[in-house]
Parts: structure tokens; sequence; C-alpha cells
């Protein structure tokens, strides 16, 4: 590094960009902490040399943890996103090539749901010269074309420097874009090969510390207004809690609006555990894995304050659990959410909005018997939650294994899952004691972000401080899927208990296969096309070859008895436990739409099929 009459820093361009991320600071909670939180690093030639050295120079302050995978890395800096509410970012960087490709998933799992991460791959050379490079896939009929190109579709903003002078107005774009509350996301940086060693005179202005703020867009009066006059009018109002009351930390506003308004509160599965379940108007989860109450009491409503949500068709049951004359209003910070399916756009921070249609509404309040009735029906939910919950089985069902997981956390810890069985599941059965601490990613629905997140997820908790630990529900598939952050966690130092619930096979679309007519196949191993006789994986010892203290268990009572043993564990504790494959909670009494073949031999497919034309009728129509 040199300096030119310190108005100027001779640096390379990656150089430069790690010094640019280091000076990035943001407020959170009062105090000025670094922005980025640091990198989840596999070395290759396109990224070694040169961003390598970079990272090098700066390890002390800004961490570099190596990745086992480049799509696991990607899904921990997602899951590290998430766990500190888009206020902390992780770079996730990798070589050209197949490295880059890996990390596609990951930035889908990003986008999807609206997470920053910075992810950085490296790319082909700039000037051409030694073309066709090892990775390099070749486009015969355009040669600025490269692997990269796959990021765009997943990104809110992607950009190739092919000068190192491009940083200065890309690398501030990249980060606002990733701040953003309304655009938020993840963004992509392709770099050359030969660009990344280039050194060039940056500004030293652009090397100056600078302090973030997450803005708060607030509302527009005349919205306030008319969103207030259909609450007014409402004899059956009710509140959808989606993921953007967390962003925007506004729980406590949330519950106050509520208690204040007498209005019950339904969550997506973005938005779950936005009140502790001892609050008396949060009526469980909403849609085709949520709660019979809460689904129940959304069909009845005649007015909809759907807040930071985008409304997918899970929580919407497809688009049928609504009254068809119901409106709504929906409360988001994101002009392109707030337009959808007709509603009444209040386009602002979920916060703000909460706030100004709080004084708006004066001393209304919605009728007693209408929160009265859903405090019937969700007594009746967390009824039929805690009898399917008791361990009255031969085998273990999944709403046992969560039901004892549930009972041992306190409101200090953060519990992880996604994808296959495991978000209905627990999205129909958990009762939330404390607010923020859940994390299921069925944006993506990405099948072995469970592990992955989970080592994100701790490294956030360890920064915090946290007192809590760090839970981790993952089906067999997932597991099989991706599990080598489990080498990381011990590696570096970041415990996580991690239960596995093996069901042998992909148990979840194996029901659903048979629920659309069709006869089991290719998904539970014992229906899988195989040259041996199915067997089962030995889960807990391929744990403990990576490091991690691992043990099975035959039941729920030895499930309490290894969560506690895995509690003092000074290191990643893996249980293993058998569940029944055909036991599930389906109470949710919604409708999900799934394509089902308009001709075929088989009756069982024919009669879903005019399942599901009737579930057709009952689709909102919008846009």
């Amino acid at each position: 590094m040199a300096t030119t009459e310190n108005r100027y820093m001779r640096l390379t361009t990656a150089q430069a960009l790690v010094r640019h991320i280091l000076a990035q600071y943001i407020e959170v909670d009062g105090a000025e902490v670094a922005l980025f939180g640091g990198v989840f690093a596999i070395f290759g030639h396109g990224n070694v040399s040169c961003l390598g050295e970079a990272l090098y120079e700066c390890r002390d302050i800004l961490p570099t943890w190596r990745g086992q995978n480049e799509q696991s890395m990607g899904l921990a800096a997602v899951a590290y996103a998430k766990a500190n509410l888009r206020r902390r970012i992780c770079v996730a960087t990798s070589s050209v090539g197949p490295g880059a490709t890996n990390m596609v998933t990951a930035a889908g799992v990003a986008h999807t749901n609206r997470l920053p991460v910075l992810f950085i791959a490296g790319d082909v050379y700039h000037h051409r010269l030694p073309h066709p490079v090892l990775q390099q896939v070749e486009h015969f009929g355009d040669p600025t074309i490269s692997v990269n190109d796959a990021f765009k579709p997943v990104m809110r903003y992607w950009d190739r420097i092919s000068h190192p002078a491009q940083l200065i107005q890309s690398l501030p774009t990249a980060i606002a874009t990733m701040l953003d509350p309304a655009d938020c996301g993840p963004v992509f940086l392709g770099l050359p090969q030969d660009v990344q060693g280039l050194a060039y005179d940056f500004p030293s202005q652009f090397f100056e510390r600078r302090v973030h703020r997450i803005r708060r867009p607030r509302p527009e009066q005349a919205d306030v207004v008319a969103a207030a006059a259909l609450l007014r009018k409402a004899k059956k109002p009710i509140i959808i809690a989606g993921g953007g009351v967390h962003y925007s930390l506004a729980q406590p506003a949330l519950s106050e609006f509520s208690g204040r308004r007498n209005l019950p509160v339904v969550e997506t599965i973005a938005g779950i555990s936005s009140a502790p379940i001892s609050s008396s108007l949060v009526c469980g989860t909403v849609g085709a894995t949520g709660a019979d109450s809460a689904n129940t009491l959304v069909g009845e409503a005649d007015v909809i304050l759907a807040i930071g949500t985008r409304l997918q068709d899970f929580t919407t049951g497809s688009w049928t659990i609504f009254n068809s004359d119901a409106k709504i209003i929906s409360l988001n910070v994101g002009r392109f959410d707030s337009m959808k399916h007709m509603a009444l756009p209040f386009i602002c921070d979920a916060l703000e909005g909460i706030q100004a249609l709080d004084a708006e509404l004066g001393d209304w309040r919605t009728e007693a018997n209408w929160s009265q009735h859903a405090a019937t029906l969700t007594k009746a939910w967390q009824g039929r939650v805690s009898s399917r919950s008791q361990p009255n089985t031969e085998m273990p069902s999944y709403a046992q294994v969560i039901a004892k997981v549930n009972h041992i956390c306190s409101p200090e810890d953060r519990v992880l899952t996604a994808a296959g069985g495991m978000p209905a599941e627990v999205s129909a059965n958990w009762q939330s004691t404390g607010v923020g601490n859940v994390d299921i990613e069925f944006g993506f629905s990405c099948m072995g972000y469970e592990i992955a997140g989970g080592w994100g997820s701790r490294i956030a908790q360890v920064e915090k401080q946290s007192k809590g630990d760090t839970f981790v529900l993952v089906g067999d598939g997932s597991y099989l899927i991706l599990n080598s952050d489990i080498y990381s966690s011990v590696l570096s130092g970041h415990k996580t208990i991690i239960v596995v619930c093996d069901n042998g096979g992909f148990a979840v679309i194996d029901k659903l296969q048979r629920n659309t007519g069709n006869e089991s196949f290719n998904n539970l191993i014992k229906d899988c096309r195989t040259a041996v006789e199915p067997f089962g994986v030995d889960f807990a010892a391929h744990a403990r070859s990576m490091g991690a203290n691992a043990e099975w268990v035959r039941s729920i009572s030895e499930l309490g008895d290894a969560l506690a043993r895995a509690r003092v564990s000074d290191r990643t504790y893996v249980i293993a436990i058998k569940v029944d494959p055909y036991s599930w909670s389906d109470e949710s009494n919604a409708w999900w739409e799934v394509g089902i073949p308009e001709i075929s031999s088989r009756p069982q497919i024919r009669e879903a099929r005019e399942r599901l034309e009737i579930g057709r009728k009952r689709q909102r129509r919008g846009v």
C-alpha cells in the first residue's frame, strides 16, 4: 500500500474492496458495530492470491471462516444475517467456476427471504489473453458471459468489476442495497483474476469510517386514514404478522397495539415468535402448515391487516383461506409486496405504520365477542398440540420430538429448521416462549440450510454474548444433502445442538405423493431402486467422525435426557432419533395447490384432479 499526498491510497482492487468494507459500521442498540461480521471463504485459483492476500492482512479484525462447501457457507451467511435482523452482514467468497455456481442456491435463499449477503466470486480474465482458462465455461456467441451470470436472477444487485475505479461507485451502491429495508437482498461482485491484482490510486475518502442506520420510511397520512377507516368498519378484523415485524423491531409495538385494540394476531412462518404464546391474542400460525384456529379466524375475518408479509401460497392456502369479500390492508415497506392481490397499500416501515395507525384509531376497539371467539379457538388448538405431543406411540412422531425440544428451550435459545416436513410440524406445534428466536427457512424451502444455518446463527449468538443455545432440527434427507458444517462448527468452536429425525427418506414428499393419488415411489429408502437391501445411515457415528459428540436415542424420554447432556457438552452435539414417517399434524384445514395430471389411468389420481378443480374454484382472484 502506498499513499499519494495523503489524498489517495494506491491499493489493488482486492485490497481496496476489503479496506472499504472494514470502514463500514452500523448502529445497533445504540452502539456502533462493524457492519461486516466476517467472511466465509473457500479459496481457489480465482480468489486465493489477491483477495486471499487482502483478507490475510486484516484477519484479526475481520475473521475469515473456512467453509467446507460453497453452498453451505453461503447459507451460513444467510442465517447470520437473519439472526442479526438484517443489521449485520457476512461475505461469502469462492473461486471461479463450480465454486461460484455452488453459491447460487444460497443466493436464492437470500433473495427469496430478503436477506443481505455479499457474494464475491473470482471471474475469468478481463484481458482474455490466456483464454480458455481452467473452469471457464465458454459461450460461443458472447465472450463476456461466465458462470457468474447465473447469479443475476437471484441478486438485488450484480456487477462485474472490470476496472479498479468501478469499486468507487459499485461498493457503496451494493451496501446501500443490502441495507435498504424495501429492496434488501443479496449482492454479487465478480472479480476477474487479473483485475483483482491491479493497483489504482483510490481517494482516501473512500476508506473513511461510515456509520449506517436502517431507514424507517413513514406512511403517507392518506394511507393511515384509509387503513383506519377500514378497520373501524370491520366486525371481525385480524392481524397477520410476517417477518417484517421482526426486521422492523416492531414486536413490542405489535403486542401493545393488538392488546389495546383487542385484535387477534396470527403469524406467518417467517413471522413466528413475533410474541410469546402467553399472549392471549396470538392464535397460531396461518396457512397450509398452520393451526386450524388461525385459519378459521382468517377465513371469518372481514378485514385483514397484513404486516410485513408477502403472503406466500403456504400462508394463504394458495389463496383459498380468506373470505372472498375480505379487505386486505398490506402494511409493507416494499411497494412490490404491498400492491399484491388488490390490497389497500400501506407502504412504510412496520413500526412506523403500527404507531401511526394506533394514533389515528383513537379509542376504537374491536368487539369483545370476536376476541373471545379467537381465544376459544386458540385454546382448543393448544389442547390438540398438547395431545399429539404426548409420547403415546411406539415410534415417536415429529410433533413429539418438537414438543420435547420446545419444553427444554428457554427464551434465550434459538431454534432453526428448514424444508422437508419439519417446517410444517414446527409451525403447527411450536409454542414460542421468547420473541424472534425461531428461524424456519421456508421461503426458498432449501434442504441443507439447517446445519449450515445453525453454524452461521451460532456465530451471531456468540457475538451478541447470548446465554442461549442454538438448536437445529433436521430430517435425515436434509442431513444427507448438506452436513459438513458439523465439522465447521467444531473447528471454529461454535457449538450447536442438532436433532436428526430419521424417518427413512423424504417422507413428507412421500406423503404428498400418496395424497395426490400416486404410489409411494423413490422417496422413502424402502421404495427406491437399490442394488442392496435398503439400510439406514448411522448419523451418530458420522457426526462423531467430524468431531462432534453424538448419540442415538429410542424414545422421547431418552431424547430429554440426551438434550440435557447436549446442554453441557463442550462442542456440537448430535442426537439421532427414528421417527414415524406416516405420523403428521394434519389439522390446518387449509388447502395447497399442487399440479395433478389431467389425464391418468389411475382412479386415485383422477379423484385428486377433481379435488384440485374444486380447490381452484375457491381461490381468491387477484394479481
